[in-house]
């Protein structure tokens, strides 16, 4: 998640605009890139003149540009030091052949400078320019005020906004998830059409969960990567408590699904974690799932894979660990707060301490010995955002919702498992939404509010029908 990020940059220019404001606007843009760790692509000065996209010519060179880094661009930036040639940007994009986000932006002027040699109009002609993009059918989101200063703050924040923007389109477009299991009985409520996901570009690979078995009965206890495995357990969590050979087997699991997911190539998970897991191997996979989610590879329970989508997408947002929730149960009669629960999957970053117990509800029919692997934590208090994308079968669309709010440190002292208590503004209008329109009882959740960038993620780019929770 720390890699790099590279954006295609366009700069454009009016021939009867002066020359100096196009040279100093490319200079601020390319120093407010590097400012904030971000590669630019660009033409260079010896390819069009100045630098900057104007002409026909002008827009070939810097398509065929692109074109030759398009496995490493993830966004473009097109920024406007003067009223700019908008037909050459949209060809420009239009031959480099990319389908990645585009931000546009615009140079603002001051009404001491509008003279011949000082004046940009950029104002105008980012209007312009957008007007075209929209004739083109090129997807494009547009800075919050419509004119920014390069070396602005807000200049700075509507980069990083962009940047996670690109990470996600891109993080969802080529996305592969690994099914482990076959989806408990009674949950239907995790159905979901991998033909629908696949048309999107995310792949789902499925493995049964026998295999999976007989491959942790070939490993020996003292096998090296076991052993390993079962240190990292120890650091991740306290264990005072947890048997050891629960604990070795929570290793040999944990080994076994890091190996099928470097086979394949995979990104995130989602497991059987009852009840098969618990009669038949004995222990809960939660510690493992946490594990794996921490390290940015989300793990979701009950073979939800669109819950482990919802878990990527937050994830590649917010560059921090989701997790995935239930929406549980009210807090007593606070209509705007209620309880998120699991047993025990959430990434340790998200929690404050954590301890590995057995899952308290799950013990009650499948014995306490048996589910061994479950977490115990609480969330940390702060800004959150949730989400929860799902497969519509009946009308053949993918369906979202998304929305913040906050973790609270409301008392919540009884519960074991992973929780958290949610406020969240017109939390009742929200759930209504969620009855009504046939969503999972699951969600996920990270730290942080990024809701702003799904919301344009899914709608601008992804074309997912998005309902904003506001």
């Amino acid at each position: 998640m720390s890699e790099r990020p590279k954006l295609g940059v366009i700069v454009t220019n009016r021939n009867f605009f002066a020359d100096s404001l196009v040279q100093e606007g490319r200079t601020q843009i390319l120093d407010a890139l590097e400012k904030l760790g971000i590669d630019a692509v660009i033409v260079s000065p010896e390819e069009t003149r100045l630098g900057v996209v104007e002409t026909w010519e002008d827009a070939k060179q810097c398509g065929a540009l692109f074109k030759r880094h398009q496995d490493e661009i993830m966004g473009i930036l097109v920024s406007l030091p003067n009223f700019g040639n908008e037909k050459g940007i949209a060809d420009a994009i239009r031959l480099s052949g990319l389908n990645v986000p585009v931000l546009v932006h615009a140079f603002p002027d001051t009404t001491q400078q509008l003279t011949v040699a000082g004046r940009r109009d950029a104002f105008c002609g980012k209007l312009s320019l957008t007007n075209n993009l929209y004739q083109y059918g090129i997807d494009f989101s547009i800075t919050q005020n419509h004119v920014l200063d390069p070396d602005s703050d807000a200049f700075a924040r509507e980069l990083d906004k962009f940047v996670r923007l690109c990470r996600v389109v891109k993080g969802m477009r080529s996305l592969r998830l690994g099914a482990i299991g076959a989806r408990p009985q009674a949950f239907n409520t995790v159905r979901y059409s991998e033909k629908l996901l696949e048309a999107n570009g995310i792949s789902v690979v499925t493995l049964d969960l026998s295999e999976v078995f007989g491959w942790a009965e070939k490993l020996g206890d003292d096998d090296r990567r076991v052993v390993e495995k079962l240190a990292d357990i120890r650091g991740y969590a306290r264990a005072d408590a947890a048997p050891p050979p629960s604990l070795v087997k929570m290793a040999k699991l944990g080994v076994v699904i890091g190996d099928w997911m470097d086979e394949f190539e995979l990104d995130a998970t989602a497991i059987q974690c009852w009840e098969t897991l618990q009669h038949n191997y004995g222990i809960n996979a939660c510690t493992i799932m946490s594990m794996m989610s921490d390290r940015f590879m989300p793990s979701a329970c009950e073979v939800d894979i669109a819950g482990t989508l919802s878990m990527a997408a937050l994830q590649l947002a917010s560059n921090a660990p989701a997790g995935l929730v239930d929406w549980n149960n009210n807090y007593d009669d606070e209509l705007d707060k209620c309880l998120y629960f699991h047993c025990g999957n959430w990434a340790k970053s998200l929690v404050s301490e954590i301890e590995i117990v057995p899952a308290e509800v799950l013990g009650t029919t499948l014995g306490e010995e048996n589910t061994w692997g479950a977490l115990n934590a609480r969330s940390l208090s702060g800004p959150m955002t949730y989400a929860r994308i799902d497969t519509d079968d009946r009308r053949g669309v993918i369906k979202t919702y998304i929305g913040q709010g906050q973790f609270t440190d409301d008392p919540l002292s009884l519960m074991s498992g992973t929780k958290a208590v949610v406020e969240v503004q017109e939390l009742q209008a929200l759930l209504r939404y969620i009855c009504k329109n046939g969503f999972a009882h699951h969600c996920a959740m990270t730290l942080g509010h990024v809701s702003d960038i799904l919301d344009e993620a899914f709608n601008t780019y992804l074309g997912w029908e998005t309902y904003h929770h506001q």
